[in-house]
């Protein structure tokens, strides 16, 4: 007697999440199977999930791809209004089909191709966001000569990005002169984490996020270096020991570099204030809260994403002296400015004074988030003995003289433009939960 197991239709599966209510779940099988499907079948269920989710501007767009008539120059117009709904919506992914379609029936339109690029930039696929504008033959728009330079970079093509950036000019509108200058301090960075031993090779962690986000990274994880996770965690459970020991990596750093603060200041979130506390207590210095003009000041962020929009406007631009400390940097999800000095690059991280699960005699259960006091739990972390983590013995090396090294190395570059936001973890892959 045989069994035969029988994969499940891709669109009966999508139509029974909607008629779930599901819409979450919908966008999670169309990330994975969503390439099965007709593309005006996909036009379909997103037209009904958006209406059910209020999104009238997605609906209307996905029904103008659904019915699949229209001339080519019609269809090419709906095709693009799809796609750019999709981005919008923050489902990048499903824009790449239509935008890619409307390419093929309007090739010299310009206008496509950067909303193409814009979308591949927003799901990390720089290589072909670079492609499909080094493909076109004719003129180029600011914006895609722009996006050229900005992709080849995050792709790891520097010869490419040095040559785009040669050929973008000064931007007519002084909106967009950011943009340009973003772009070329990400070079200026680059060459100085080039020269390095081994610098911007395919594994250099510490090297490209210096480049792409101007921060220096203290940690390189000591796990699953060379099983898929290249220096980065998917997800860490932190510790005080691990706290305490990233404390000493940035008092190495500034010593260094010969970085005196006279304060520490505190960002207002629970995690922030621990932390923020605890490293005042470390460097003997006061903690006072975060002003936007308090100059020569260590602040300390646990995670900028949790950071109100005010604080990280302010944030954005340099006050001299201010040095920007986050310990746990989302790289799936990056904050929307990148700190001068990173503890360690994570996709979800338990902080050592949360609830977390535990296992004891096969049982699971979980313990009770630490309900002290904010200075209580900052004393307790400050005391604690730092210990490096020894991982799994398959990460290259990385003792004080390596960081003190680099950051020798591209001091003359280190904290010398805004603090950017950058939403790609660049060239240098990580395994990642979806």
């Amino acid at each position: 007697m045989t069994s035969e197991t029988t994969t499940p239709d891709p669109l009966a599966v999508a139509r029974a999440l909607l008629a779930g209510d599901d819409i979450a779940g919908l966008i999670r099988h169309l990330r994975v199977a969503g390439d099965q499907l007709p593309l005006t079948a996909v036009a379909r269920l997103l037209h009904e999930a958006a209406l059910r989710s209020g999104f009238d501007d997605l609906a209307e767009a996905a029904a103008g791809v659904a019915g699949g008539d229209g001339d080519p120059g019609e269809r090419a117009q709906a095709l693009f209004d799809f796609g750019y709904a999709c981005v919008e919506r923050g489902i990048a992914f499903l824009a790449i089909r239509p935008l890619s379609a409307a390419v093929e029936l309007e090739p010299r339109v310009v206008p496509i191709r950067t909303e193409l690029a814009a979308a591949y930039e927003r799901e990390g696929r720089h290589r072909e966001a670079v492609g499909v504008l080094r493909g076109y033959d004719g003129e180029l728009s600011w914006l895609a000569r722009f996006q050229l330079a900005y992709n080849a970079i995050l792709a790891g093509d520097l010869v490419e990005a040095e040559t785009a950036y040669a050929a973008l000019p000064v931007p007519d509108e002084a909106g967009w002169a950011p943009a340009r200058d973003k772009v070329r301090a990400m070079l200026v960075r680059a060459a100085a984490a080039r020269v390095q031993d081994g610098g911007l090779g395919p594994e250099d962690l510490r090297g490209w996020h210096f480049a792409l986000t101007g921060g220096v990274l203290l940690t390189i994880s000591p796990w699953g270096f060379d099983a898929g996770m290249t220096g980065r965690w998917a997800m860490v459970g932190d510790s005080h020991v691990s706290c305490r020991e990233v404390l000493r990596r940035v008092g190495v750093v500034l010593a260094a570099r010969g970085l005196r603060p006279r304060s520490v200041s505190v960002l207002p979130d629970r995690d922030s204030e621990i932390l923020g506390r605890a490293a005042a207590r470390h460097f003997g210095l006061p903690a006072v809260p975060f002003a936007e003009d308090r100059a020569d000041t260590l602040v300390v962020a646990y995670d900028l994403n949790d950071a109100d929009t005010g604080t990280l406007g302010a944030l954005r631009e340099r006050t001299p002296g201010q040095i920007l400390f986050e310990r746990a940097t989302n790289w799936t999800d990056p904050p929307l400015v990148s700190a001068d000095i990173c503890g360690f690059l994570r996709q979800a991280v338990k902080t050592p004074w949360d609830a977390e699960p535990r296992m004891a005699d096969g049982e699971a259960f979980q313990t009770e988030a630490d309900a002290r006091r904010v200075e209580e739990i900052a004393a307790s972390l400050a005391g604690t003995e730092p210990e490096a983590d020894p991982g799994d013995g398959a990460t290259p090396p990385d003792p004080d003289d390596v960081l003190l090294g680099f950051v020798n190395g591209v001091a003359e570059t280190w904290m010398i433009a805004p603090r950017e936001y950058v939403g790609s973890p660049g060239p240098v892959p990580s395994s990642r939960f979806l």
